[in-house]
């Protein structure tokens, strides 16, 4: 039995009193949240934006996406410059980091003062537009998609002028490599790209009106660098020791295979930003794009693997890695037009294609190092072709015929421009080093350099 003496009841009398207290507090909170809060107007608040409408979300959706794909394709530049590195001897590894980084410099500024205008600017004749250089036209209309697209179309343009490096590789002026990477980024390559996609933004090409299919570029950006990639290896000549006199072709091996290996891992993976990004549009669509990437791919190193395993008697390492980028550059092209099985059966041609086409140009005494020509020359022309024979919708002789226009156009205009471009190169500033510079390397005579200082040795003279 509890006992409460006098001096405890003022205690306890305070203690009920509190808990009535708080009931009542609680009580007059539960009848508020009945009713309607205050508004943010009557309290004096600016009020709340209104929710997002579904067009909102999703135009929000497709910059997120468009600028991911942009920065996926712009570290395909590191990509690029390690296989090329990793392929060519170690005398000339920082020439190649070089290269690739002012190609990605000098070409972001020649796009935005030139290209991207030629390339997407209004055109009236279907040829080249004639409008927003130096974004002026466009960024007066207070877009700001405009830069969401520059951004990804300037990755785009890297590209290109990228894949001309490893076909000129070891023996190339560095002032002329900048002057011919300004030239491809501002001209060649938009003039062109303009002919395909220019009604991406103000401009209609001629070649996509006829109903060309280039999706992400096997010929726009691959074939485009290929082939000024071949004509800078023909003007160059082949590096000294590369081929005898009876024509037999002399191997230089890569310095780093494990580079060049990383190198093509991590092109495999920006090729995911380059294939789906071209949608710009974050949208279903992209799932589809990137299995058929992937399985082009994985095909074209298998296949490329086999021919060489049956060739050479032996499975060449250097042959499955290009493999792959040939697999990736011949699906650019129809990435989004064929279903995944006929990704696969593209994969596998252009991967068993590489390794004949490598040797060919062998055959023919042009020295292409990394066998740039044969990966994004042949096999982007062929990705190109191949789109008409895989189509979804089956195949017919009249998408065949617009594809082989687009892909001889690509070739005609490329031949004629690059061939120029490096003839002028040639008789002004110079294109090749000296013999002793070669043979010494162009990282200790062009940049006073060396990638291993404490294992390379330079001959002095």
């Amino acid at each position: 039995m509890i006992r409460f003496t006098t001096g405890k009841w003022p205690l306890i009398l305070f203690f009920l009193a509190t808990l009535l207290i708080a009931a009542g507090v609680a009580a007059d909170g539960l009848a508020a949240g009945v009713t309607a809060p205050p508004t943010q107007e009557a309290a004096g608040a600016p009020s709340a934006p209104p929710a997002p409408t579904p067009a909102e979300v999703q135009k929000n959706l497709d910059f997120v996406w468009t600028l991911v794909a942009a920065f996926l394709v712009f570290f395909m530049q590191a990509g690029f410059a390690m296989v090329e590195s990793g392929f060519t001897r170690a005398k000339n590894a920082v020439n190649i980091m070089m290269k690739n980084l002012m190609d990605f410099s000098v070409g972001s500024i020649a796009f935005l003062v030139l290209g991207f205008g030629l390339m997407f600017g209004t055109s009236p004749s279907g040829w080249f537009g004639t409008d927003g250089f130096l974004l002026s036209d466009f960024a007066k209309d207070g877009d700001k998609w405009l830069y969401a697209f520059w951004m990804f179309q300037v990755v785009f343009a890297a590209t290109a002028a990228t894949i001309v490096s490893g076909a000129m590789a070891e023996r190339t002026k560095f002032s002329a490599y900048l002057l011919c990477s300004a030239v491809i980024s501002a001209l060649i390559y938009p003039v062109f790209g303009s002919w395909a996609w220019g009604s991406l933004y103000h401009g209609s090409g001629w070649l996509e009106k006829l109903g060309f299919i280039d999706f992400a570029g096997s010929t726009v950006v691959h074939s485009v660098g290929g082939w000024a990639a071949l004509w800078g290896a023909v003007m160059l000549g082949p590096r000294k020791g590369r081929y005898t006199k009876d024509g037999k072709v002399t191997a230089i091996p890569g310095h780093n295979i494990p580079m060049a290996a990383l190198g093509v891992f991590i092109l495999w993976f920006g090729w995911f930003g380059f294939n789906p990004g071209s949608t710009t549009a974050g949208t279903a669509d992209i799932a589809r794009i990137a299995v058929n990437t992937n399985l082009a791919a994985a095909a074209g190193a298998i296949a490329s693997l086999l021919v060489a395993w049956a060739i050479f008697k032996k499975p060449d390492g250097a042959m499955a890695l290009n493999g792959v980028l040939a697999g990736l550059v011949a699906i650019t092209s129809p990435c989004a037009t064929v279903t995944p099985v006929a990704s696969v059966a593209i994969g596998a041609i252009a991967g068993g294609a590489v390794v004949l086409s490598v040797l060919f140009f062998d055959r023919i005494r042009i020295d292409d190092p990394v066998g740039a020509i044969s990966v994004h020359g042949v096999c982007g022309a062929l990705g190109t072709l191949l789109a008409a024979v895989f189509h979804e919708e089956g195949f017919t002789m009249a998408r065949l015929g617009v594809q082989a226009l687009g892909v001889g156009a690509a070739f005609a205009w490329v031949s004629v421009t690059a061939a120029l471009l490096f003839f002028l190169l040639k008789k002004t500033v110079g294109l090749r080093v000296s013999e002793e510079e070669e043979m010494d390397g162009l990282d200790y005579h062009e940049h006073g350099n060396a990638a291993y200082p404490n294992f390379q040795l330079i001959e002095k003279r």
